[in-house]
């Protein structure tokens, strides 16, 4: 519920941020890898979905997380039937930055109060513990729970880094599997991305 209350809040400021074109998205974005220019590129996507997803159907809008880095946009959360997760599909892919679309959206019945509060508790678990660890960078993850599974996205120094990352999230109560779409820092596809950041600044 507490999700559906920040998403209300969200959209307003949503609301503000298309009007400005100036805002940048904090808490979706890895600032420390990434720079202002991407993290601002990264904060329009995601605004620009959360509105399409809205002026489509509020439920979508209320159901569906996404996380955006680079470009790469991943859609977490759990809708009642196949074509509802096509369409949330589809209506991210026609925002204009959006580079990758990653599917995680669940078809199912399950879910209920009970079902999220256990999510939002391993989401704060997996956070709290990489946060801890000063030998992560932490602000270049962000994480998500849908009915036991962590999905991690972001941007990883190294191998160990990432492990670290990845055993924390499989040792909490809860959780029934992780999956991991996390690049590394070094990945030639970054490169690629950010020159394309910068033609357009040009």
């Amino acid at each position: 519920m507490q999700t559906k209350i920040l998403k209300i809040i969200y959209l307003l400021l949503t609301l503000v941020f298309l009007n400005s074109c100036a805002a940048v998205n904090i808490g979706s974005s890895s600032l420390k890898e990434k720079g202002i220019k991407e993290a601002m590129s990264d904060g329009m996507i995601d605004a620009t979905i959360n509105k399409e997803y809205l002026n489509h159907n509020v439920n979508m809008f209320m159901n569906v997380d996404i996380e955006v880095v680079e470009g790469r946009v991943l859609l977490t959360g759990s809708v009642k039937k196949n074509q509802h997760r096509m369409d949330a599909i589809k209506l991210a892919w026609k925002v204009l930055g959006v580079r990758e679309v990653i599917n995680e959206i669940d078809v199912t019945d399950k879910g209920g109060i009970k079902r999220y509060l256990i999510d939002v508790k391993i989401k704060t678990q997996i956070r709290y513990k990489v946060l801890a660890d000063k030998n992560i960078s932490s602000i270049n993850y962000n994480f998500e729970a849908v009915n036991g599974t962590v999905y991690i996205i972001g941007i990883a120094q190294n191998k160990k880094e990432l492990k670290k990352v990845v055993n924390y999230a499989n040792d909490i109560k809860g959780v029934l599997k992780v999956v991991n779409h996390v690049m590394y820092k070094n990945d030639p596809r970054r490169k690629k991305y950010q020159r394309k950041l910068q033609k357009k600044k040009d």
